[in-house]
């Protein structure tokens, strides 16, 4: 049997497992998944025809708690450490021959654990002559190609590994699903990451400088000591920074910035000129939430990024409550033309990230 395998953050197994249930049970797919606690990996098992449909029409992007997503073809647990490539590709061999297509590149990886860090030099060392070999049997490009999927190979252990694919045109196109981000320097907290990730990672490469650009107007609530707003100064915003706390001195110094000392609950702006709305407070998800809606209905902004945190317990389902409650309020309010979607990004910890902006109304929506 084969199995979709899926990557989410170590200690959220539960909730990747619980999502990949509902939206494979969507396309018609029933399978079981087997996940270890912290191991940062759900393997979802299927028939191989059914995980290579979930990866072909499930977007790692309409997933809110996996960052990855690929076909696991064959598993290796015994690999001879002393020659581990032979051991790989006698198990590939042993394939049919329409289980693994031509690949175009190969992405060796770890799960993201202080475990899975220890192999990293091994995916170093072995990724040069793993891919000669691969090629040399005609299972990868001779050149690295993305119109072709992905192969991954997961090392769990110094002697297992299981090898698998994805579709570039529906995964996630970083190495361990993890994207680099850059920050400002001298960012005054490490928020900061996590607005970039977002940026970066939920909004498509090619809509990026249309959507986030140099003299657009911005709101900062709860913005002290101005992480997010570094990340707003540095795509070249100027920002409203809301918060009764102090903010960067640097930060001020740019002359992009003005400081509200105000409630970020109570403040409203006094044009309707406001691009972006962002929000990183640590209040109650259901309180945030209400606002930043009821700023999006009042057309006090045309796009919103902001964090809702999660309980201790049964986190799935308090994700899924928050979403339909953003949804009913703006159905309740009558509006009809938007996108919305959630993710657990690398940077972030017991909180989702959520995208709310306004589309025209006979715009394609290509995530969320």
């Amino acid at each position: 049997m084969s199995a979709v395998v899926l990557y989410c953050r170590a200690g959220f197994e539960g909730e990747c497992a619980a999502e990949i249930q509902d939206r494979a049970a969507e396309l018609g797919v029933y399978g079981y998944c087997k996940a270890q606690p912290d191991s940062g990996l759900v393997t979802y098992h299927c028939m191989h025809e059914e995980a290579d449909h979930i990866a072909r029409k499930l977007s790692v992007h309409r997933l809110i708690f996996a960052r990855q997503l690929f076909v696991r073809v064959v598993e290796c647990n015994q690999l001879d450490m002393e020659d581990r490539i032979s051991g790989m590709l006698s198990a590939i061999s042993e394939l049919a021959d329409e289980t693994l297509p031509l690949c175009g590149r190969i992405w060796v990886e770890t799960p993201d654990t202080n475990d899975g860090r220890q192999l990293s030099a091994l995916c170093k060392s072995i990724s040069t002559p793993l891919r000669k070999a691969l090629r040399a049997k005609g299972l990868l490009t001779d050149v690295d190609t993305d119109r072709r999927p992905v192969l991954h190979v997961l090392f769990r252990s110094t002697h297992s590994a299981m090898l698998g694919y994805s579709y570039t045109f529906n995964h996630a196109p970083y190495v361990m699903g993890i994207p680099r981000v850059r920050t400002p320097r001298g960012a005054p907290s490490r928020s900061a990451a996590k607005l970039a990730e977002a940026f970066k990672v939920m909004i498509p490469a090619e809509d990026l400088q249309k959507r986030v650009t140099s003299g657009m107007k911005a709101v900062d609530l709860g913005a002290s000591p101005g992480g997010w707003t570094s990340v707003l100064v540095q795509y070249g915003m100027m920002v409203d920074a809301i918060d009764n706390g102090a903010m960067d001195e640097g930060l001020m110094n740019t002359g992009q910035v003005k400081h509200r000392q105000e409630d970020g609950f109570v403040f409203r702006p006094k044009r309707k000129n406001i691009e972006w709305l962002v929000c990183d407070m640590v209040e109650k998800p259901v309180k945030v939430a209400h606002l930043m809606t009821n700023w999006f209905i009042d057309e006090d902004c045309r796009q919103a990024m902001f964090n809702l945190k999660l309980p201790m317990k049964k986190r799935y389902q308090a994700v899924q409550q928050y979403m339909e409650a953003i949804k009913a309020r703006l159905a309740e309010a009558g509006m009809r033309h938007y996108q919305l979607s959630a993710k657990h990004l690398y940077h972030d910890r017991e909180e989702i990230t959520v995208y709310l902006r306004r589309v025209e109304r006979d715009e394609k929506v290509s995530r969320g």
